[in-house]
C-alpha cells in the first residue's frame, strides 16, 4: 500500500507539474490560465487528452508534436517529473494533511519562479509575493500563535538586505531586485540559520555552475567556433535560491551543519 501511495502522489504531482508549465507559458502574454485549450506552439493544433499525459505523452511522441513533427520543448516533462518528485518527497515528511497541502503550493510557486526565471530572466512579481505571503503565515504558523521571535521574523530583512544592496550597487547588473525579494520569502519560509544556508548553497552551486559552462562553452567554440559563455554572460540566479531552499528544506541543513562538514 507504501508503493502505491507513493505511486499515487507522484503522478498527483506531474499533473500538477503539467498546469504549472500552462502557467509559466501564459504568464505575462495575456492569455488565461486557466482557460483555453492547450495546443502546439508550431502548427496550432489543439492537443487531445491523451496528448496531454504527463511525461507519458513526451516519450510515445518522441518528444515531437503529432501533426508538425516539431520538437516539443523538454520543459514539458522535466517541471511535470520535478514536480511529481518533489511532491512525492513533501509526502514522504509524514506532516499532517493541511500542512502537506501548504507545502505543496509553496512548492508549486517556487517551481514557477525558477523556471520562469530560467526562461525570461525575471522573477514574477505575483508569485514571489504569494511566496512571501505564505512564508509569514508558515512563521505564524509555528510559533504556535503566540508572539513570534525576533530573529525569525527578522530572517526575512536580514535575507533581503545584502541582495538588496548588490542590486542597487550594480544598478541592477549584479543581482536582480526579484531575487531580494525572494531572499525575503526564504528568510520567513526557513528562519534565519537555515536561510543563510540556502543562501550560501545557492551561491556554491551557482558559481560550480557557471564554471561548467564556461568549460563546456569554450571546448564548444573550439569545435565550432561559437561564441563562448564568459563571466559576463547574465545567469538567472533565482533557481539556484530556489534549489538551495529546496535542498535546506527536504535535509534540514542549518549554517551550523555547514560550518560542520567544511
Amino acid at each position: 500500500m507504501e508503493i502505491i501511495s507513493y505511486v499515487i502522489v507522484f503522478i498527483f504531482g506531474t499533473i500538477i507539474g503539467s498546469f504549472l508549465n500552462v502557467v509559466i507559458y501564459r504568464l505575462g502574454t495575456g492569455a488565461s490560465i486557466i482557460y483555453g485549450r492547450s495546443m502546439c506552439f508550431s502548427c496550432g493544433k489543439t492537443l487531445s487528452w491523451y496528448e496531454l499525459i504527463p511525461v507519458f505523452s513526451f516519450v510515445i511522441q518522441n518528444g515531437k508534436c503529432r501533426k508538425c513533427k516539431s520538437k516539443i520543448s523538454w520543459q514539458y516533462p522535466a517541471v511535470e517529473a520535478t514536480t511529481g518528485l518533489l511532491f512525492l518527497f513533501t509526502w514522504m515528511l509524514n506532516v499532517q494533511m493541511v500542512e502537506l497541502f501548504f507545502y505543496w503550493v509553496i512548492i508549486s510557486i517556487l517551481v514557477v519562479i525558477a523556471v520562469y526565471d530560467i526562461r525570461h530572466k525575471i522573477i514574477p512579481n505575483g508569485f514571489v509575493y504569494a511566496f512571501i505571503a505564505l512564508s509569514l503565515i508558515k512563521l505564524i504558523w509555528y510559533s504556535d500563535y503566540q508572539v513570534v521571535q525576533m530573529w525569525d521574523f527578522l530572517a526575512g530583512p536580514v535575507l533581503f538586505l545584502p541582495f538588496a544592496a548588490l542590486w542597487f550597487m550594480s544598478r541592477g547588473t549584479w543581482m536582480g531586485f526579484g531575487d531580494a525579494k525572494l531572499a525575503w520569502g526564504i528568510g520567513w519560509f526557513l528562519g534565519l540559520s537555515m536561510g543563510i544556508a540556502a543562501v550560501i548553497l545557492a551561491f556554491w552551486v551557482g558559481a560550480l555552475w557557471g564554471l561548467g559552462l564556461i568549460a563546456l562553452s569554450h571546448i564548444h567554440k573550439l569545435l565550432l567556433r561559437r561564441k563562448a559563455f564568459t563571466m559576463k554572460s547574465e545567469i538567472p540566479f533565482g533557481p539556484f535560491l530556489v534549489l538551495g531552499t529546496l535542498l535546506v528544506f527536504f535535509f534540514n541543513i542549518d549554517i551550523f551543519s555547514l560550518v560542520q562538514v567544511f
